[in-house]
């Protein structure tokens, strides 16, 4: 029986990028100076949204939101990464496994959800703006955020749970870079269809549907735009909605990319194709929160102005 091989797991080793130690330095520095900007970036779009009484709005609450689970996501792993990096064992307990798992798809299950939200208030700020006040109401975006946060963890709750009460064998070598999901579940030595199933209604509750929200929300937006007459006012709205469209394409576009291609590349067993499915994994996790807080001030004149109008404040002359 397989279960005679079972051993109780006191730690899993991270393969990460083993094999490739000239690289692990150069993403060592890489993803150090992302870190910094995320940490930058986001923690300065949080102060400016709560600062700016202008910015008290149902929009920059959510993007406050955003920006901090950014910060939580990319704090969950990239520290420990960073130290593996540096380190010749790289190994992490088990305990502190589950609460890396935990964290990291709470953190993703959360982020879907909240941009369906936003998705929405786009919807009924550019479809319905006379109802805007009523139908955005405080008491309503901050439920839809705190709902975001516990559709979050519940979900990963569950899913954590089910995993580390599977059992584990020999085999404690994670082939990646932290302890995601589907890689340690693939360490278990027994059925794990439950589990796959589990996490098959979850993808389909949490990450589907919320795009299908945005999907459907910007073709009824997209249908409003197109009904605007002049194209200055047109272009008004669009911009509205511009930064938040380009975050959902980066976030969904690397989702859909590593979670549903095809997997006829494992019968290859090629190691440069495990390396690359592992560094546009680190693409998912650093450059996406890296990017947020870079395309809504860029791409967005209130967050400009609220800036300005902190520095002046501040003593700055713009």
């Amino acid at each position: 029986m397989e279960w005679e091989n079972q051993t109780i797991l006191i730690e899993f080793f991270l393969k990460g990028l083993s094999g490739y130690p000239r690289l692990e330095l150069l993403f060592f520095v890489l993803i150090l100076i992302m870190y910094v900007i995320i940490l930058l970036g986001n923690g300065t779009l949080i102060l400016i949204s709560i600062l700016d009484s202008h910015l008290h709005t149902p929009m920059y609450f959510f993007l406050g939101n955003l920006s901090f689970l950014d910060i939580c996501y990319t704090t969950t792993s990239i520290p420990s990464t960073l130290v593996s990096f540096l380190s010749k064992r790289k190994t992490i307990s088990f305990s502190g496994c589950a609460v890396q798992m935990f964290l990291g798809l709470a953190m993703g299950t959360t982020e879907c959800v909240l941009l369906g939200t936003m998705a929405f208030d786009r919807y009924v700020a550019i479809c319905n703006p006379l109802r805007y006040p009523v139908i955005m109401s405080k008491d309503s975006y901050v439920s839809m955020a705190a709902g975001s946060w516990i559709i979050g963890v519940v979900n990963s709750a569950v899913q954590t749970v089910f995993v580390i009460q599977l059992p584990f064998c020999r085999n404690n070598v994670i082939n990646h870079f932290s302890c995601e999901i589907l890689a340690v579940m693939k360490l278990a030595c027994t059925d794990i269809s439950d589990n796959e199933f589990i996490m098959l209604v979850a993808t389909t509750l949490f990450i589907l549907m919320p795009l299908l929200l945005i999907i459907g929300s910007y073709t009824l937006i997209l249908a409003s735009i197109l009904k605007i007459r002049s194209s200055g006012g047109r272009s008004k709205v669009f911009s509205t909605c511009s930064a938040h469209l380009t975050v959902v394409i980066i976030f969904y576009g690397t989702i859909l990319f590593m979670y549903m291609k095809p997997k006829s590349k494992e019968s290859l067993n090629s190691d440069d194709l495990d390396a690359t499915d592992k560094l546009i994994s680190m693409f998912y996790g650093v450059m996406t929160p890296m990017m947020n807080p870079l395309i809504y001030s860029l791409r967005n004149k209130d967050v400009k102005e609220a800036v300005k109008h902190l520095l002046r404040r501040r003593g700055f002359k713009s």
